[in-house]
């Protein structure tokens, strides 16, 4: 199972070794291993440390990684000969509280890393560091040649010895700048209001790849991402992605190929080979069985009063209809155009489906996203309030029958919708933050000090999570609410769903809470994703008074 628990999301768990066989991180027991077609070996020791970002730097016979033990990281070496051979993990650079991106100079002489601290999260402000390798594998003093508390430096790969290309949005759009190893920064070769970069939830996420003399991009906004090829020489961009409206955040080249993860609103993420001069896309990865088209929605983007939203018709319904408000977590994240098979799950049993990518959406550029600042709570829900009514001014939606769910950051502006706004029926809210405060003091370390930027930094602004607090407002309730956790959730403890349930049922509120074993932040086994949708049709039927027989019946309790 080759997944890690870096900064609790995990991420770039695995890279191919040049002469076959892989590196790849474990998620049992967090260690690093490869594999070479027997047995996987252990290439670090047993104990609480976890790796993740691995990387295979040029001309060296290991692995780097970032080393996370205790909340603490550092920038490690790791030898592919393994234990057994008497290597030991060697500490390479030591720097800010969290890093990511690892690269090692073509000549071998520099390594450069992006680190953050506290209470800055990576798309608020990172540090594009590099510092000179010694002889010994280990970093001199480091030099901060971009970045800072107001630039966030996505990614960053070496060009030649001296420059390197980074993804970072001083000009308030992730573009893509040349930055000298002395700090000196050259041109922006992507001036455009479009973003080449994403929110890095997750380490090791790749928007640019060499190919060449060329680059490998992926772009544009969270509307349409784009694969394209830029020449740096004339700044030519030329897209070669296809009819793809989606593009993951993983790309790379060689041998005069790219290879990245496309979707389509009627195809799933798919691994391609794309050929830069010719265009053409090849799809490698193995095809998935998939509905017949027809039962699958097509979705138009829309703005509404300034609000970006993907809707999504249901199937055979004439006029108003009954519609899901789609909330996206992080709440610095985004909801893709791609095809999503929950959606078509309940459009295709006459439920409307509207993803909005509230204020504070990543993908639209820096201004966009700090309309949240300080604002959590408020825009979000706002925002999901406007294009609800807007649907049901367009004539689309049946303003007595609409609802809102979502996940993580998406179950917070669900609930805090429910307590703060009167428009809609009833809400799903799944592994949801219910009291701010609380999953403050809760939650694990990399998101510890998200709310100092999405509410305020406590004490001093404790009055705003009082009033904001869906867990001490719960008796506004404007309808009933499913609540759905897993036991073993780390980033949002399950204490959090049970309180808010409690409080709905001492105020005469209809609720259910549904808890899955085995589960963390996010449904993984298929017994648990089929449980959560089917209790979810069940409870939008009861809502808006339509049959489910080919669903168990869900029992709300409370109410008066």
């Amino acid at each position: 199972n080759a997944r890690n628990r870096l900064v609790e999301y995990g991420g770039r768990s695995w890279r191919p070794l040049p002469g076959g066989g892989l590196v790849f991180t474990n998620w049992a027991d967090q260690r690093v291993y490869r594999v070479d077609g027997g047995d996987p070996v252990p290439l670090t020791p047993e104990g609480p440390a976890r790796y993740g970002d691995l990387y295979l730097p040029p001309g060296r016979a290991e692995v780097w990684a970032v080393r996370e033990t205790d909340d603490v990281r550092d920038l490690v070496a790791i030898p592919l000969s393994g234990l057994l051979s008497g290597g030991e993990v060697r500490v390479v650079a030591k720097a800010q509280h969290f890093l990511m991106n690892p690269r090692l100079s073509p000549g071998g002489g520099h390594v450069a890393w992006i680190g953050w601290d506290h209470p800055d999260m990576p798309w608020d402000g990172t540090e594009l560091c590099v510092a000179p390798l010694g002889d010994d594998g280990v970093a001199g003093p480091y030099t901060v040649v971009a970045g800072g508390r107001e630039e966030s430096v996505v990614q960053a790969e070496w060009r030649d010895d001296d420059t390197l290309y980074a993804v970072t949005d001083p000009t308030g759009w992730w573009n893509v700048h040349e930055i000298g190893r002395d700090g000196v920064r050259g041109r922006n070769l992507t001036p455009m209001e479009l973003e080449f970069g994403n929110a890095p939830w997750k380490p090791g996420m790749t928007w640019l790849a060499l190919a060449g003399d060329r680059l490998v991009l992926v772009y544009g906004t969270a509307d349409r991402r784009r694969l394209g090829v830029l020449d740096p020489a004339t700044g030519e961009l030329r897209e070669i992605g296809g009819e793809a409206t989606h593009w993951a955040s993983t790309v790379s080249a060689a041998g005069g190929k790219a290879a990245a993860v496309p979707a389509t609103p009627f195809s799933p993420l798919e691994v391609v080979l794309a050929d830069l001069d010719g265009g053409g896309l090849e799809t490698v990865s193995a095809p998935r069985p998939l509905p017949d088209r027809a039962l699958l929605p097509e979705p138009e983007s829309m703005t509404i009063e300034g609000v970006h939203a993907h809707v999504y018709p249901p199937l055979g319904v004439q006029g108003p209809a009954p519609y899901v408000i789609f909330v996206h977590g992080g709440p610095t994240g985004s909801s893709p155009v791609m095809l999503d098979l929950e959606i078509a799950y309940f459009t295709s049993r006459g439920l409307g489906v509207a993803e909005v990518n509230y204020g504070g959406s990543a993908g639209y550029g820096r201004a966009y996203r700090e309309r949240l600042r300080h604002q959590w709570g408020v825009v979000d829900v706002q925002d999901c309030a406007k294009v609800a009514r807007g649907l049901v001014e367009l004539g689309r939606a049946d303003a007595a029958r609409i609802a809102i769910r979502g996940g993580s950051a998406g179950g917070w502006t669900t609930v805090a919708a429910l307590v703060h706004s009167d428009v809609f029926a009833g809400g799903v809210a799944q592994y949801a933050i219910t009291d701010p405060e609380s999953w403050a003091a809760e939650t694990h370390d990399f998101e510890s000090r998200y709310l100092d930027g999405l509410i305020g930094p406590l004490p001093e602004t404790r009055q705003r999570y009082t009033d904001r607090s869906p867990l001490l407002h719960a008796h506004r309730a404007s309808g009933p609410c499913l609540m759905l956790h897993g036991l073993e959730d780390a980033i949002v403890d399950v204490s959090q769903a049970e309180r808010f349930v409690a409080e709905l049922d001492r105020h005469g509120k209809r609720w259910a809470l549904l808890t899955f074993p085995g589960e963390q932040h996010g449904w993984r086994r298929e017994e648990t994703i089929v449980a959560a949708l089917e209790a979810e049709l069940a409870f939008y039927g009861q809502l808006f008074g339509f049959e489910t027989p080919e669903v168990a019946p869900l029992k709300l309790e409370g109410g008066k």
